[in-house]
């Protein structure tokens, strides 16, 4: 079984996420970088492939000559990864899908609500696998909350929060990373919430799958001059009752990247935290509380990489998410069922998250008044 071959837009020198990508990529063996167009200036995009160790005939120089050249290859990439800001998803996203390349997407889906409804119109009329990188969602217990969940352990969901808190952008930044999260050209009209409030409330839905129906919202810019919201507070309501909080904060200090999640059934609990992601708290009421570890007993161990003991985190989780891309991509090409238990973020996530910023904005901008979502 050959390996798949990836691409990639974005991603060059100077650039954190796409190394993140690559290295997720590699993890599993299911992936070669063949081919890239890793920044929108073409020497820089060249000086970047080479670097990577790629055929300098396969450092392009701009995203569409690489989507038709490599639709014409008989070698030619099986996807691509984006991962360029958010501005940037939708042109590369719908010319490579168009060239029948199916694509792997960074979030949030796009700048904008008509940049996102293009992406999925391209998806629909190319019949390509999108997926979108909520890397969390890879996470072992994640999974194993996922399941417990489904099967009622909890019993009946009442109570829902979650927390994203940094303190990276506590002042003024100028270096690539802020500056574009902070320009609502390229970030579009969200900034934190955006950037990593997407990530909490995709992290709730996928773990819960209660469905969010109205939100209200309090969107906040405490560094003078920042043009983007840099902290959120959010109530939630969802459908069957349960009620949810979230708080995204990129000036939160003490926080580095510090993503909580709480769930609360009328039977038990559980609490996840994404720097110590190898255990999880549950609480069964009336019993002493429980720590669930990564393999552990009572815990699914098909889910994990090594043994218990030896943490994952971070780009394992990442992995998850190219691994099961790349079984959903394996089965396409083979014309089969992808296998059970694949469940990777896709377009219908990431119109979610933008239906959740644009209602984000909306209640804030109207004094936190109850919005659809």
């Amino acid at each position: 079984m050959r390996r798949l071959r990836l691409g990639m837009v974005g991603g060059g020198q100077g650039a954190f996420i796409g190394g993140v990508h690559r290295i997720a990529a590699r993890i599993d063996g299911q992936w070669d970088l063949v081919a890239g167009a890793l920044s929108s200036d073409a020497d820089r995009a060249r000086a970047s492939g080479l670097e990577l160790g790629l055929d300098p005939q396969r450092c392009y120089g701009c995203f569409r000559d690489m989507a038709q050249a490599e639709a014409a290859r008989p070698d030619g990439i099986d996807a691509v990864a984006i991962v360029t800001p958010n501005h940037m998803h939708a042109e590369p996203a719908i010319a490579f899908l168009e060239a029948g390349i199916h694509v792997i997407c960074d979030k949030p889906l796009a700048a904008s609500g008509d940049q996102a409804q293009a992406i999925a119109r391209a998806v629909r009329d190319s019949g390509k696998l999108f997926v979108l990188t909520h890397n969390y969602t890879g996470y072992p217990l994640i999974r194993q909350a996922r399941d417990m969940i489904a099967r009622g352990e909890l019993g009946n969901l009442r109570l829902v929060q979650v927390e994203y808190l940094q303190d990276w952008l506590t002042e003024p930044a100028s270096n690539k990373q802020a500056d574009w999260r902070a320009d609502p050209a390229r970030s579009g009209a969200g900034g934190c919430i955006a950037d990593i409030g997407t990530h909490a409330f995709n992290l709730a839905h996928y773990v819960t799958d209660l469905r969010p129906e109205r939100l209200s919202a309090d969107l906040s810019s405490f560094v003078p001059g920042r043009r983007l919201d840099d902290n959120a507070h959010v109530m939630l309501r969802y459908h069957g009752g349960a009620k949810g909080t979230l708080w995204a904060s990129q000036v939160a200090i003490g926080h580095e990247n510090g993503l909580r999640l709480r769930v609360t059934g009328d039977r038990a609990a559980l609490e996840w935290a994404q720097e110590n992601p190898n255990e999880m708290r549950l609480s069964v009421f009336g019993e002493p509380t429980r720590i669930l570890t990564r393999g552990g007993p009572g815990t699914d161990a098909t889910r994990i990489r090594v043994p218990p003991g030896h943490p994952e985190g971070y780009l394992e989780g990442f992995a998850t998410i190219y691994a099961e891309a790349a079984a959903m991509i394996r089965a396409a090409i083979e014309g089969t069922a992808p296998p059970g238990g694949v469940h990777a973020p896709g377009i219908e996530d990431g119109l979610l998250g933008m239906r959740f910023i644009d209602a984000c904005l909306n209640s804030s901008a109207d004094d936190g008044a109850w919005t659809s979502i």
